[in-house]
């Protein structure tokens, strides 16, 4: 696992020192000497290496990530170039365009969002081939709910966009006034049509951050 060595280090270091989480690093490194893991162990903490905790303004959760070969590289929702964009994020782009008028780009590759603030971030950050949620309950969720109350934390406004009841349970631990919590379903086949189409998450946010002097986030992905 690639050290986490920006400031996101002054806010997780505690938790490296506690038991939980020297059985979660053993027991990954175990799945990666015996299974095909997902991601590259050196992207499990893309998330954190891509938006410093001073530069978080908006953060996706998700779950667990991409479970299909060459698909997960650490950030929610996003796959490297040159791999098939999944179900999901095709959703996620679909309702980009209505929301905001993006034209959809031909790959699925976030890591601009992550540049500009967007903490895209799993509760659960590796898993096992071909095995969605092989991971959950290991101690990630542990991990990632320390991460999620050093943002509550920040004196600034953030924004917090929780697509499906995974991430919206995790509303309970975010009470700072000062931000904002948009709650939608999943942007999955199964769900995107109860709620998730036309919930217009993009430009409340960017809405939101412009109100308060804060540069909106550029959702365009480019070719």
């Amino acid at each position: 696992m690639a050290a986490i060595n920006n400031d996101w280090l002054d806010a997780l270091k505690g938790e490296f020192r506690k038991p939980y989480y020297k059985e979660l690093f053993e027991k990954v490194n175990e799945e990666y000497r015996r299974y095909q893991i997902f991601p590259p162990a050196d992207d499990i903490f893309n998330a954190f290496h891509l938006t410093p905790l001073s530069k978080v303004k908006v953060v996706i959760l998700g779950q667990d990530p991409y479970h299909n070969v060459g698909q997960a590289h650490g950030l929610c929702f996003s796959v490297k170039k040159g791999v098939e964009i999944p179900p999901s994020l095709v959703n996620i782009y679909k309702e980009l365009q209505d929301d905001l008028g993006c034209t959809i780009p031909r790959h699925g590759c976030l890591t601009k969002w992550a540049e500009q603030g967007v903490l895209m971030l799993n509760t659960v950050l590796t898993v096992r081939a071909h095995q969605a949620n092989s991971h959950r309950g290991i101690g990630w969720e542990e991990f990632t709910d320390a991460a999620i109350l050093a943002l509550n934390g920040q004196d600034r406004p953030i924004v917090y966009i929780l697509w499906g009841a995974p991430a919206q349970r995790k509303a309970a631990m975010l009470h700072n006034p000062k931000h904002l919590i948009l709650k939608a379903p999943h942007p999955s086949p199964l769900s995107a049509y109860r709620g998730f189409f036309g919930s217009r998450p993009f430009s409340q946010t960017n809405e939101f951050l412009n109100s308060h002097g804060i540069e909106p986030v550029d959702w365009q992905i480019e070719e």
